[in-house]
């Protein structure tokens, strides 16, 4: 780790040593750099989110500094490995917001559509609702895709939550458009008609 710098180096020296344990088995496996499928077994303390983001951001930056060099190289796929990691294990919405944003700005389609299919396996519906209603426009839009997969009478139990209403509202709104959705249609007409008390 002293080769990625000072900053990889303090990150990693702050891994505990579950996360630490879970990173280099991601690391030692055929497909690092993807998400992990083989960590997923592993009790996941969701802690492990901070120190690997912190992590990701030191290698991200290592990477950036010194492009050309071998250890940038060896760098940016321990990053990838991370992201992988991160993906597959957290229950986080901000930190499917980060993860989609690092995709973005690297360009990355493909892991942009990765973390795409990931959002309704990994997250509960307040935190999809959560990056729905980011500032930044790719979280948002992939946040509002997601609630539009979701069925209707899912979205419906929402209706009710002070916070996450609108957004909810706003899928089904675009399910009864785009889909053509009669469930969505029913379920806004009973809120509009009864309100909370049929819900």
């Amino acid at each position: 780790m002293e080769d990625f710098g000072a900053g990889v180096s303090k990150a990693w020296n702050d891994l505990r040593s579950t996360t630490r344990s879970l990173l280099e088995r991601a690391w030692q496996s055929p497909g690092a750099g993807a998400a992990v499928q083989t960590s997923r077994a592993t009790h996941y303390d969701p802690r492990a989110d901070r120190e690997l983001i912190r992590l990701l951001a030191a290698l991200d930056e290592r990477t950036r500094e010194a492009a050309g060099d071998e250890s940038a190289a060896k760098a940016r796929r321990l990053a990838e490995t991370c992201a992988g990691v991160l993906m597959e294990q957290t229950q986080s919405a901000e930190v499917f917001a980060q993860l989609i944003q690092r995709a973005h700005s690297q360009n990355d389609y493909a892991r942009i559509d990765a973390i795409a299919n990931a959002l309704s396996k990994r997250l509960g519906l307040s935190e999809i609702c959560e990056l729905s209603r980011s500032n930044v426009t790719v979280v948002r839009a992939l946040g509002q895709e997601a609630l539009m997969q979701m069925p209707a009478r899912a979205l419906v139990t929402l209706l009710r939550d002070p916070v996450d209403a609108g957004v909810a509202r706003d899928a089904l709104q675009r399910q009864v458009i785009e889909y053509n959705s009669k469930e969505a249609q029913q379920a806004l007409q009973d809120f509009e008609e009864f309100g909370f008390e049929e819900f």
